[in-house]
């Protein structure tokens, strides 16, 4: 791992694989250059057009000193084109499959904290979709993890029991529910199967609240609302330099020309060591792969499942969606993961930025879970094909697991929120608003309330050393989720 984790990180590619959620890009935002020359200086430069660039805008335009202030917002290739627009479609937390480390490593109080963000986070996510009616395909809904390994179902009760007992009765952060395996044959319709060779038994479910929603979508809406209140977006306007004025301000630098700034807001997430060579080694990019399936002639709802789904085995799991009655491609089953069954649980995932290609052991596997994991409730392939695209994108992993959120030490003005653990949707929105607090200089008692501490940048924090993801969580996904 230490020498994936040093393979220097690059701008994004210019050709990645497309993906099924910018099929097509958006015709008003994807290549939208606000002004036709770049401007020259702004009081705020953003870097990235994800979930976490849009959320840091709004919430900037929403301050009481927004009207006379500037924000420009650069975009290497097209609008919400890296890990928000190329993700599995999951807002899901699964935060018992983290607590009992965060316990270990955090304490309970902070573990709790952690557990309430990542709720917090889906249904602010959800709430802002329905208030500024953004058509993003919101289907707030249950989940269930099924489970085919013995140790983690053992896990899932320890972990749902320390959870219940660390918060108060009735808190949401701690709601779960257990199936036995006919349950979950029975209401979701997932079978015991068999990979190469091996029975894979199913011991149980755990369901609880989740949802899934076109996170493409709802961030193209977010940077339409804030469009409206002045954001300048420079799309295909890379960031290929930083650099300090003998005033303290910024210079960042683009093909395009120099734009000066009073402070910059990374939101870059795998990409960020591009940029700041202090994260070279720090946040790791790893390539995530997706398939979109469309249903089987017998899967039950045409495919329009109520829930979403994950499915965790012995060293790793796929996470899947499927597309709510009225959106396009209604039915259609996302899945992604798959990652440890590549050479080598995956190794050369990591430290590439190349989502122009395909991991083609990767892919034959996805391929194949579907009728895999619904076996007699698969059915027959639609008579156009199983699989309708697949595409790749890039996630930023940190040394202790958690993102980065704060100011760079000792570089005044340099902003970050960013390395995500493929768990963006849940903590993208939360870490963003966190971050204008920080900016705007409300950082006390009430930010500190809810903010977990551990997710701040600290020197501490950059030295640390990559060895991998910590957490096998039933994860979203960016590749599989930013």
């Amino acid at each position: 791992m230490d020498e994936r984790a040093r393979i220097p990180v690059t701008l994004p590619r210019d050709n990645p694989t497309q993906s099924y959620w910018q099929d097509p890009p958006d015709p008003d935002v994807a290549d939208l250059r606000t002004t036709p020359d770049l401007p020259t200086t702004a009081d705020t430069v953003i870097i990235g057009s994800g979930i976490t660039g849009a959320t840091v805008a709004w919430n900037l335009l929403q301050s009481s000193s927004s009207e006379s202030q500037s924000i420009v917002m650069l975009e290497a290739r097209q609008a919400c084109s890296g890990a928000t627009g190329r993700n599995g479609g999951h807002t899901k937390a699964a935060s018992y499959r983290s607590f009992l480390h965060h316990v270990e490593q955090l304490g309970v109080d902070e573990a709790v904290r952690i557990a309430r963000l990542e709720l917090s986070n889906i249904l602010a996510v959800q709430e802002f979709a329905r208030e500024h009616a953004i058509p993003c395909d919101l289907d707030a809904c249950n989940t269930i993890d099924v489970i085919y390994d013995s140790a983690q179902w053992a896990q899932a009760h320890e972990a749902v029991a320390a959870m219940r007992k660390a918060m108060p009765e009735g808190d949401p952060a701690a709601e779960y529910e257990f199936y036995e395996p006919a349950e979950v044959r029975e209401r979701f319709y997932v079978h015991d199967g068999e990979y190469a060779g091996r029975e894979e038994k199913v011991y149980g479910g755990v369901g609880y609240f989740a949802g899934s929603l076109s996170a493409y979508k709802f961030g193209i809406g977010v940077l339409k609302l804030c469009l409206e209140k002045g954001l300048n977006l420079q799309t295909r306007t890379a960031a290929v330099g930083l650099e300090r004025d003998g005033e303290g301000r910024w210079i960042v630098q683009t093909p395009r020309g120099k734009i000066v700034a009073r402070r910059v807001v990374l939101a870059t997430n795998g990409y960020t060591a591009a940029l700041v060579k202090e994260f070279q080694g720090v946040i790791v990019p790893m390539r995530g792969q997706i398939t979109a399936h469309r249903p089987g002639k017998t899967v039950p709802k045409a495919g329009c499942l109520p829930t979403t789904y994950s499915f965790i085995y012995e060293k790793g799991y796929e996470y899947m969606i499927s597309r709510p009655a009225g959106s396009q491609f209604a039915g259609d089953i996302i899945m992604g993961g798959g990652l440890v069954r590549a050479p080598e649980d995956g190794l050369y995932e990591y430290g590439t930025t190349d989502d122009a290609t395909l991991n083609e052991g990767i892919s034959e596997y996805l391929k194949e879970t579907t009728p895999r994991y619904f076996g007699p409730d698969w059915g027959e392939d639609h008579p156009d094909g199983r699989i309708r695209k697949e595409w790749t994108g890039i996630m930023g992993f940190s040394p202790d697991g958690f993102p980065f959120v704060g100011e760079m030490p000792g570089q005044k003005g340099l902003w970050v929120s960013c390395s995500f653990q493929g768990h963006g949707m849940v903590l993208c929105w939360k870490s963003a608003s966190a971050l204008v607090e920080m900016m705007e200089g409300r950082d006390g008692d009430g930010l500190a309330g809810w903010f977990p501490p551990v997710f701040r940048v600290s020197e501490k924090r950059l030295g640390g050393v990559f060895e991998g993801r910590l957490h096998l969580s039933a994860m979203p996904g960016a590749g599989e989720g930013e």
